[in-house]
């Protein structure tokens, strides 16, 4: 039985791909099973020849969304435990082993990660740190769930507690909309980790997407299936 799966969402990472599943192999022990999906977006170079050649399997998604591409990565993880990265060699793939105990050592449901307790030199814009302190505060006045990072894309958790989350976003609020599910209704912590500049072209709408994230909030916190 696989213990573990990680996810990746995907779309034109060849630059950094290859990286990113040979950290994975080069980190977990052989103690560890664990696979490794790729939910592929609709990639254009050669992201599925190189993460196919590294033994990961991939997992197509022609529907756009951060969200969509995760949901579909949930739903065909065979491990009990899931964890994420992103496919820009942003996030420590070498931590995720150490997450995986932590989250049995201290009988926990879900772990978040957060980047702002070793942000590595040009890791993240002073606009991008200024928006996702303004989310997190926002997260935590709206929904009491006290998380210092509400848009971290790291996480370990029990693939069981799925069916107890709401999520409804299928786009970059899916991270947010993910935490205050995990932290209100399962046994949760937030872990520090270093986050490093990204490999690769920026795909991040800076504002539009931190505004549709702020709005996200709101209509979550006070619309109809609040």
């Amino acid at each position: 039985m696989t213990r573990l799966s990680i996810v990746i969402p995907t779309m034109n990472e060849e630059q950094s791909i290859g990286q990113v599943i040979d950290a994975i192999r080069q980190s977990i022990s052989d103690s560890l099973s664990y696979e490794i999906l790729i939910v592929d977006t609709d990639s254009k170079d050669r992201t599925r020849e190189i993460a196919l050649s590294k033994g990961a399997r991939i997992i197509d998604e022609p529907r756009r969304g951060y969200g969509r591409a995760y949901k579909t990565g949930f739903e065909a993880a065979s491990g009990e435990i899931i964890a994420t990265l992103d496919a820009d060699m942003t996030y420590p793939a070498d931590m995720i082993e150490g997450l995986v105990r932590l989250l049995d050592s201290e009988k926990l449901e879900f772990i978040s990660t957060n980047r702002f307790a070793n942000l590595k030199p040009g890791a993240m814009s002073a606009t991008h740190k200024l928006g996702n302190k303004i989310l997190s505060l926002a997260v935590r006045l709206l929904f009491g769930v006290r998380v210092r990072d509400s848009q971290s894309g790291m996480w370990v958790f029990r693939k069981e507690i799925l069916p107890r989350l709401n999520l409804t976003s299928d786009g970059m609020s899916f991270s947010e909309e993910l935490k205050i599910e995990a932290f209100r209704k399962t046994r949760a912590k937030e872990v520090p980790i270093s986050y490093s500049p990204r490999v690769g072209e920026v795909k991040l709408n800076t504002w539009r997407d931190g505004w549709n994230n702020f709005k996200f909030l709101f209509k979550k916190r006070f619309g109809k299936n609040a």
